[in-house]
Formats: C-alpha cells, sequence, structure tokens
C-alpha cells in the first residue's frame, strides 16, 4: 500500500500529461478544442479545492482570480506587445495580491458569511472592469489576426495555449498533492475540522488560511491567461462569471472534497456531461438546474464524492485515489 502511494502522483502525471498529448500528436483540433475545457474546469476545481477541501472554506469567487489574470495577461500582450508567455506570469502577480489583500478581512468570517463575502468581491471586481476604460471597459478588449503572427498563427497560439493549459493543470495537480502530504496541508485539515483546537494546538489559523488562499489564487490566473489567449477576446461578463465558480464547487463535491484526484474526476465528467447538455436543446439553458440536482444527489448518495465511494467499494484503489 505504502508503494502504491508513493507511486500515485508520477502514476496521476503521466496518465494526464499522456491524455493531453493525444491530440498533439494525432493533430485532432476537436478533441484538442474539447480537452482545453476539461483542462481548464480540472484547474479551477483544484484551486478551488485547496481552499475548500483542505481548510473548508467555500468560496465562491476564485473565479474573480480567472478573469483578472486573464485581463492583466491579455492588456501586457495587447498593449505592451508582451509575449504571452512572460504575461501569463505577470498576470498571477495581481492575483495573488489580491487573494492577500482580500484575504486578510474576509478570512476572519466563517461558514456562509465568508462565501457570501467571496461573492461579493466577484462582482465588485467584475464591475470595475466594466467601468475600467484602459480595459476595454463593458467592451472588454480582443486581438486582432496579426496578433498571433508571432506564434506562427492563430493555429500555432491555441497549440502555445492547450500545451500551457496542460502544464498548468499538471502543475495545480502536484501542488494539491504536495499540500496534502504536508505539514502545511495536515495544519488546514486540522482547521478544517476544529479552528478553535488548530489555536489551541498552536497552528495559526489566519496565517495557514491566507496562504492557502493565496496559492489557491496563482492556478486560476495562468488558466484564465491561456483560456482568453487562445479566444482572442475577453470581456468582463465572461472574465468573472459566477457561474464558473459554482460549476467548480459542483465538480469537487462529484469527485471528493479533499482529495487529489476529486477534482480531476469530477471536472473531467462535468466538462463531459456541460458538453452534452449544452449542445441537445432541450438542456441547453438550463445546465445549472442539472449541475444543482447533481450536486443535491451525489450529497444525498455519495458525500464523500465519487473517489470516496470508489475507495469503499473497491479498497485496492485506495493507494491509486487519494
Amino acid at each position: 500500500m505504502r508503494s502504491t502511494r508513493s507511486r500515485f502522483l508520477p502514476a496521476t502525471l503521466l496518465l494526464v500529461g499522456a491524455i493531453a498529448l493525444v491530440p498533439v500528436v494525432g493533430g485532432n483540433t476537436a478533441l484538442r478544442e474539447s480537452l482545453f475545457l476539461v483542462l481548464v474546469a480540472v484547474t479551477l476545481a483544484t484551486s478551488v479545492n485547496l481552499v475548500m477541501g483542505y481548510s473548508g472554506y467555500v468560496s465562491f469567487g476564485n473565479i474573480v482570480f480567472f478573469g483578472l489574470g486573464g485581463y492583466v495577461a491579455f492588456w501586457l500582450m495587447r498593449v505592451g506587445g508582451v509575449h504571452f508567455l512572460p504575461a501569463a506570469l505577470a498576470g498571477v502577480i495581481p492575483s495573488v495580491l489580491l487573494a492577500v489583500l482580500i484575504g486578510l478581512p474576509v478570512l476572519r468570517l466563517r461558514g456562509a458569511y465568508f462565501a457570501l463575502a467571496t461573492i461579493g468581491i466577484n462582482e465588485a471586481v467584475r464591475a470595475f472592469m466594466t467601468n475600467f476604460d484602459p480595459f476595454g471597459g463593458s467592451v472588454g478588449m480582443f486581438f486582432s489576426a496579426s496578433a498571433y503572427a508571432p506564434y506562427g498563427g492563430a493555429r500555432g497560439a491555441a497549440d502555445l495555449a492547450y500545451l500551457v493549459m496542460a502544464g498548468v493543470t499538471l502543475l495545480a495537480i502536484a501542488t494539491s498533492w504536495a499540500v496534502k502530504t504536508s505539514t502545511f496541508g495536515l495544519a488546514l485539515m486540522t482547521i478544517r475540522e476544529d479552528q478553535d483546537v488548530a489555536d489551541v494546538m498552536g497552528i495559526n489559523p489566519a496565517r495557514m488560511k491566507l496562504a492557502a488562499y493565496a496559492l489557491s489564487a496563482v492556478f486560476p490566473a495562468l488558466a484564465g491567461a491561456a483560456f482568453f489567449f487562445k479566444n482572442g477576446i475577453i470581456e468582463p461578463s465572461s472574465a468573472f462569471d459566477l457561474n464558473r465558480s459554482i460549476e467548480s464547487l459542483v465538480m469537487v463535491a462529484l469527485g471528493g472534497i479533499g482529495t487529489v484526484t476529486g477534482p480531476l474526476i469530477g471536472g473531467s465528467l462535468y466538462q463531459w456531461l456541460r458538453s452534452v447538455l449544452i449542445t441537445n436543446p432541450l438542456f441547453a439553458n438550463i445546465q445549472l438546474v442539472v449541475a444543482g440536482l447533481l450536486l443535491l444527489a451525489v450529497v444525498q448518495l455519495a458525500p464523500s464524492g465519487l473517489v470516496g465511494l470508489l475507495v469503499r467499494r473497491a479498497r485496492v484503489l485506495r493507494g491509486a485515489l487519494q
């Protein structure tokens, strides 16, 4: 069992990496586009899990880092002519700073008050961007075809964005595993179980929660930069779409809260389900209703998610699904 656990991370990263390379090797553009959305979903779910799964704080506003990272990177590329890679890294900086700035007061709240505060922060930033003319205001910003010339055209840019997104997803999974298996993760899980007891044990809840919240801002910012770079357009309504946050929470709950593979399984399955629903005229406009019903079913039938259900039914998977 210990040997299986020690091989978990490299085996998981190898599997995800191999799947991600399939459309690149095969030149399958349609599959690349589908997997790109899956990678974005898994990354967002993993970032939410860093806060919700390990410290027990339900955040509806992590999408604010997705939008902010995307906006900053997009602006640097469009106005400053910065290459996509350094622009994406630069987009992480304001996202982490915002996480620290808002985390200091907001993380003092608990339960529903914290969740409501994160919603308010996302809506406040969206309103600000809607009226911020340097970033295009309510219209947003877009790339012309010539903007993709340094990347070998639009197709080359799409391939680059896909590979970067795959790398970000792998890094997010590795970080989640590193947190869970570290003393930092143990401290977060102690806070999740009982914050007052954690405080008595010498753990600084404020510092630990702030570190987790800042860490959770890194991967959405990178995902936002890749997503909007590939799309060639960014606007407040899509950058700070609260529905994405809600869906990320559903993905985590579906896969398994507080697990490494939970967001991976939940994100992949939910994105597949979403693609089926959105292409069906009957369900296209009620996909969030289906998401709500799915979350309700998971809570009632498998409160520990699919990972917990699989581990209970097949204990041999305990080392493979963490």
